[in-house]
């Protein structure tokens, strides 16, 4: 027995990574993990059964408690309760059966994402004649892959065969859309996983050499070396035995595709007595061969001195490198230099606030040169003379380590050509690129790859490949910062019988907070992070502390004005010191983007010297300079848009001001993820009115633009605030969002649902206009279940209500609506009449949006009346509106009906093109018509005279 189709639209799986369930697109509460795990087990099946043996030996091996049976089956009316909500207990239902002495999940390639990978594969070897279809189709299977199969499962659950053959499947299937992608095939899709695959599967040959052949087919050739030569020294250091043929015949014809590579320099002989003051190098240095490169490419080639000093500037923030890469730089360009290298710590952020003198610094190196300590004079300036006079005709390496400004790094700076000084600093010191020239490298974060190799080369190689997902947590809560992953890789060397998810534990559990990151040697990563806070002035500071209360993903300079009360006159200096700290980053003009590292230690930092009203005053002017600007843009957005009642803003929130609907649309658009964050925090703060108010503001923004799935997400946060007011007008308007959504979305069933209640709750409240809102809506939903007397019922109702509170704009969308019904309906001489009144009156508001559809209305009346070429001209007016509007799914659906009228006037081409575009975009949207339009595609391509039979 199998689901109906309904059923089977409701509810879908995921196992191919974290194992997830949804049902109406909801994501499910899988329930504790044994359920979790029972479930894992039923989709590895893929809809074959599965025996109550074998679950039980899956979820206990080989130490089942006496009570296994009744766990599982206790288990199994938890799903299908969840699964199918209102189920009696020890019913059956629809999904989760009984089948060979155990149970079955009634699942197909729509509803499991493991079984929509293995539809793809079969589908692609069966057109491997064509190359280029065959690969495409392995890569979309592979892209279905989240992680690991059943990832998050009980470790020793997830060791079980059943899901490791998955892994192993997925790893066949790879190395087959390699070797097809190579052929003819797009490999660069490819690249990617190859080399998440590789780090999982170090000794894995014959996946290296894909990976090797991949990267040099995409002009990725040293990195394909480099592979090679990573994948040979693992081979032999940790097994003892060199690369077989396949890759070795790989590296061969990289080779060949490569010039060669040029002999090292031969060492130059240095004298006896020099300066060699450089730290040791890190004996396990991974990552940075991009910025490593820039930085080696400063020197000229060979062995000849520079022409001049060349100053090389590293910054970056706390943690993040600096240091490591400097000394690692220096080490391999030490031997350019054979009259020494001298360092200094400069100590410019130190916890106690002792920045080293540079006069102190010049003496140490006056020292270190020879000078005898009466001889060096007693002013900076005297002292900066001598040491660039010793420096003078000589090649001497200097590294300025952790400077504070460019002021104390000044006076360090050799003079003579031939030298190189490197200096660190988490400021960028413009000051020093400006006057001296020197070279500026900003270091970001390591990459996941960089993480990885970062860990395996300070732990056992075999430890890191044996718990590759705990070696990910920790990666991903330590955010790649160097400084915080190898204090874990401490703890863990420190501790060789924690495994590694015992330490992904201990940082799982202090995640938000920075205490996990103490070290037992004293360094951690909250002191890091100190040196810079405390040299931040106080008004920095604070802002500092404040920006911590900023959801994300990104800021602008006007919200930090909010969160702050400061205008932008006075905030742009405080966010350019915190820049220049490093604390920030500037992604792009005027915003900004906070490591979640140093938002956990500004929050700290907040919590111990800000007060709980303190930080609720600024949420409340971060929530309302939020609401204000999104309202004001909502109405420019959709210029005929009733208004909603908002609040006076708290002071200081200082709304954006914005001038027309491009720049309510630019900034939408710019704030659309940040706007969605804020919704939430609103709601999770207990700022209920301005939370559905501000899923009210993106209905309209978010609908056009196809963010169908965002504006449902908003509108539930909506509706739960408005409820814990409770606000009947907030609930109604909440309703009236969600079964926007739901209709986008093809839930027609749902979206009455909410539309009832919407009607119902704007009658308790008295609000005419909104129920003509409502109805119109009604119509619309009804419409696309082809319910069209409904449909015109309701537009009517809504011309009506209109009418009677004298709203133009509202009239003049009814008017359109009703001609459309009409035609719908087959009477389409009143279509024309109704909607060429709604257009005039558009066009007398200005309403573009109400245009375009109106111009959709009459291209269809005029199709059906045999006005191929007026229809034509209507639905062109209608597209150029609906592209300036960014209306994709108006686009799309008036492309569907130009087509017909191009077959029906015999330009066939022409409505096949227009078909593929509306396909396109309708994919793109994830829109439930896409389906249909692919039908009338392919019937159209099949067909002889390109027609479609009716």
């Amino acid at each position: 027995m199998t689901p109906t189709e309904s059923m089977r639209e409701s509810v879908r799986f995921a196992v191919l990574g974290p194992v997830l369930g949804w049902r109406a697109d909801a994501e499910l509460d899988l329930g504790p993990p044994r359920q979790r795990a029972l479930l894992a087990v039923l989709l590895a099946r893929g809809g074959r059964p599965t025996g109550l043996a074998e679950i039980i030996d899956v979820l206990w091996g080989e130490d089942p408690p006496d009570s296994a049976v009744n766990v599982v089956q206790r288990h199994v009316g938890e799903l299908r309760r969840l699964f199918e909500p209102g189920l009696p207990r020890r019913a059956v239902g629809q999904w989760l059966v009984r089948s060979s002495g155990g149970y079955r999940l009634n699942v197909d390639p729509d509803t499991l994402d493991l079984l929509r990978f293995r539809h793809l594969v079969e589908e692609a070897r069966r057109t491997e004649q064509d190359v280029p279809q065959a690969a495409g189709l392995l890569i979309d299977a592979l892209e279905l892959w989240r992680g690991p199969a059943a990832e998050g499962i009980a470790a020793g659950v997830r060791a079980h065969p059943v899901f490791i053959a998955l892994d192993h499947e997925y790893l066949a299937v790879l190395k087959e859309a390699a070797d097809t992608a190579l052929r003819d095939g797009p490999v660069t899709r490819l690249v990617p996983m190859l080399q998440q695959a590789a780090e999982l599967n170090p000794f894995d040959e014959p996946l290296h050499t894909r990976l090797v052949l991949a990267l040099a087919a995409t002009g990725h050739r040293a990195e394909a070396l480099d592979t090679y030569r990573a994948a040979y020294s693992r081979l032999v250091e940790k097994l003892g035995i060199g690369p077989g043929p396949e890759l070795r015949s790989a590296h061969e014809q990289v080779l060949q595709q490569t010039a060669p590579e040029e002999s090292p320099p031969a060492r130059v002989t240095v004298g006896a007595i020099r300066p060699a003051q450089l730290p040791g190098d890190l004996p396990a240095f991974a990552g940075r061969r991009e910025e490593l490169a820039q930085v080696l490419d400063l020197l000229p080639d060979g062995e000849n001195p520079t022409a001049a000093v060349v100053i090389s500037a590293i910054g970056g923030m706390a943690g993040i490198g600096k240091t490591t890469l400097a000394v690692h730089w220096a080490h391999k360009v030490a031997h350019r230099f054979p009259d020494g290298q001298l360092y200094v710590n400069l100590r410019g952020f130190d916890a106690d606030g002792a920045v080293l003198d540079p006069a102190e610094a010049i003496r140490g190196f006056l020292d270190a040169l020879g000078v005898s300590p009466r001889d060096v004079p007693a002013r900076l300036d005297d002292q900066a003379a001598l040491y660039r006079s010793l420096l003078a005709d000589r090649r001497v390496l200097v590294l300025l380590d952790n400077a504070h400004d460019t002021k104390q790094v000044r006076p360090l700076l050799p003079g003579a050509p031939g030298c190189l000084a490197i200096v660190t600093s988490r400021h960028r010191l413009s000051g020093l690129v400006a006057a001296e020239g020197a070279r500026s490298l900003t270091l970001g974060l390591l990459s996941d790859a960089e993480s990885h190799e970062f860990l395996t080369l300070r732990l056992d190689a075999e430890r890191v490949a044996a718990e590759p997902l705990a070696v990910r947590e920790i990666t991903t809560l330590c955010a790649r910062l160097p400084l915080a992953l190898s204090i874990a890789a401490a703890r863990a060397v420190t501790q060789p019988d924690f495994s590694l998810a015992a330490i992904a534990a201990e940082l799982r559990a202090a995640h938000g907070s920075l205490d996990a990151f103490t070290g037992a040697d004293g360094i951690d990563v909250g002191a890091v992070f100190s040196w810079s806070y405390r040299a931040l002035t106080s008004p920095a500071a604070r802002l500092f502390r404040l920006l911590a209360l900023h959801p994300g993903p990104y800021f602008s300079a006007s919200s930090a004005a909010a969160l702050g009360a400061l205008p932008a006159h006075k905030v742009r200096p405080l966010l350019a010191e915190l820049t220049r700290a490093h604390l920030l980053t500037e992604y792009a003009p005027g915003r900004y983007i906070f490591h979640d590292l140093l938002r956990a230690y500004a929050a700290e930092r907040s919590r111990v010297q800000d007060t709980d009203s303190f930080r609720r005053v600024a949420l409340h002017r971060l929530i309302d300079h939020y609401l204000q600007t999104a309202c004001r843009a909502a109405l420019l957005f959709s210029p005929h848009r009733d208004a909603i009642f908002l609040q006076v803003p708290v002071p200081g929130a200082f709304p954006e001001i914005l001038a027309d609907r491009e720049q309510a649309s630019d900034w939408l658009t710019a704030e659309h993820a940040v706007l969605l964050a804020i919704v939430d925090l609103a709601a999770d703060a207990r700022f209920s009115n301005q939370a559905w108010q501000l899923a009210w503001a993106l209905e309209h923004f978010l609908d056009r633009r196809g963010h169908w799935h965002d504006l449902a997400a908003s509108q539930r946060t909506a509706l739960k605030a408005a409820r814990r007011l409770p606000d009947r007008t907030g609930m109604a308007h909440a309703h009236r969002g969600l079964a926007r959504a739901e209709a986008d979305l093809g839930r027609y069933e749902e979206a009455q649902l909410h539309l009832g209640r919407a009607l119902a709750l704007f009658c308790e409240v008295g609000d005419g206009t909104a129920q003509a809102h409502t109805h119109r809506q009604f119509s619309w939903v009804l419409e696309q279940q082809a319910k069209y007397d409904g449909a015109l019922t309701h537009a009517q109702q809504a011309l009506d209500l209109f009418r009677a509170a004298g709203r133009r704009a509202g009239q003049a969308a009814s008017l359109n609506a009703v001609g459309w019904y009409h035609a719908l309906l087959g009477r389409h001489e009143q279509a024309l009449i109704h909607c060429r009144e709604a257009l005039s009156l558009l066009a007398e508001l200005g309403d573009r949006y109400g245009q375009a559809d109106t111009w959709d209305s009459l291209g269809y009346a005029h199709h059906h009346l045999g006005s191929y070429e007026q229809a034509t001209i209507s639905y062109q007016r209608a597209l150029e509106l609906y592209r300036q509007l960014g209306v994709r799914y108006g686009e799309a659906d008036t492309l569907t009906r130009l087509s017909s009228t191009h077959l029906a006037a015999g330009r066939h081409e022409e409505a096949r093109t227009v078909l593929e575009t509306a396909l396109a975009s309708l994919d793109d949207l994830g829109h439930p018509d896409a389906e249909r339009v692919r039908t009338s595609l392919r019937a159209l391509c099949d067909s002889p005279n390109g027609a479609v039979s009716s």
